[in-house]
């Protein structure tokens, strides 16, 4: 026999006998990633629980009241305190005295909302067209002081007894409507100069009593500033005066205005996804209270999405 054939070569693995090996290595390596994802994914989990933690605990520090560009030129007004006194004439006497004529008023607000400092935007469901003045007159003082509220400049600016109207009421601010662009970004440069705005992201008052989509202009100007929004649902309000009604209807009605706790963007998230949690909570706050205040009638919002 030959030195050649007392000599064997070693045998080669054939694939099927290494295929448990790659099974294990594999498995080995999505078990390793799979752990690495899960921490990236709580390290990120507590880092946004410790932004928001530390957004909220700012919402009440004095340098977020105070720490906002001086408002000059036309938008001075907007912070003018003497306007602001006679607002709280206007709004917490007199019209007070007007609403509790008409309807039987309630309000709630979430303690986090007391202890806002500095601008923020307020989003409402929009029911009726009293919904501005009686959100302003329940919304506490502190935070309510320079509300203002974007009207239509085609009906309430181009007239001068309603614009001293709505500039004296609301400290309402022109929204073009029909493609103009002339006041493009007024809400945008009042936020920067510390005035809280409200927002009626719908579009318009409720046809029909069920809330509609909102638009993400509310959640955009919140993210682009970088300020809190404060989700707000008037319950009762379609009910005590219709679209279409120049008064409300007769039994003075009761209207729930109920202020959630504030609300800041995620980390990275668009503002049609964040408008969308805005509308969730709005709509939350209202079916919460629905009942209560309309005695378990047939649910307006019931089936929405």
């Amino acid at each position: 026999m030959s030195t050649e054939d007392s000599e064997k070569e070693p045998e080669e693995t054939r694939p099927e006998e290494q295929e448990p090996t790659r099974r294990a290595e594999a498995a080995a390596r999505f078990t390793e990633a799979s752990s690495r994802a899960a921490d990236a994914t709580a390290k990120a989990a507590d880092d946004l629980k410790d932004r928001s933690r530390r957004l909220f605990d700012s919402l009440s520090a004095r340098s977020r009241g105070e720490g906002w560009e001086k408002p000059t030129g036309e938008l001075a007004k907007y912070r003018s305190r003497w306007r602001a006194g006679l607002r709280f004439v206007l709004q917490r006497v007199l019209f007070r005295v007007v609403v509790n004529s008409a309807v039987t008023p309630q309000v709630q607000v979430h303690r986090r909302v007391k202890s806002i400092r500095g601008p923020f935007v307020l989003v409402a469901n929009h029911t009726s067209h009293v919904d501005g003045p009686l959100l302003a007159m329940s919304l506490p003082w502190t935070q309510a002081r320079f509300l203002s509220t974007g009207v239509a400049t085609d009906y309430w600016f181009d007239h001068w007894h309603r614009r001293i109207f709505v500039r004296l009421m609301m400290n309402a601010f022109p929204i073009d409507r029909g493609g103009s662009r002339k006041h493009s970004g007024t809400s945008r440069k009042l936020l920067r100069s510390g005035v809280p705005i409200l927002v009626f992201p719908e579009g318009g008052r409720q046809q029909t009593g069920t809330m509609a989509e909102f638009k993400p202009g509310g959640a955009a100007l919140a993210i682009g500033v970088g300020v809190p929004v404060v989700p707000a649902a008037i319950i009762g309000g379609y009910e005590a005066m219709p679209k279409g009604r120049s008064w409300p209807v007769p039994g003075r009605p009761t209207v729930r205005v109920v202020f959630g706790d504030p609300m800041v963007a995620l980390q990275g998230e668009p503002a049609t996804e964040f408008s969308t949690r805005i509308r969730e909570r709005v709509k939350d706050l209202y079916d919460e209270h629905h009942d209560e205040v309309l005695g378990g009638a047939a649910r307006d919002e019931e089936g929405d999405a």
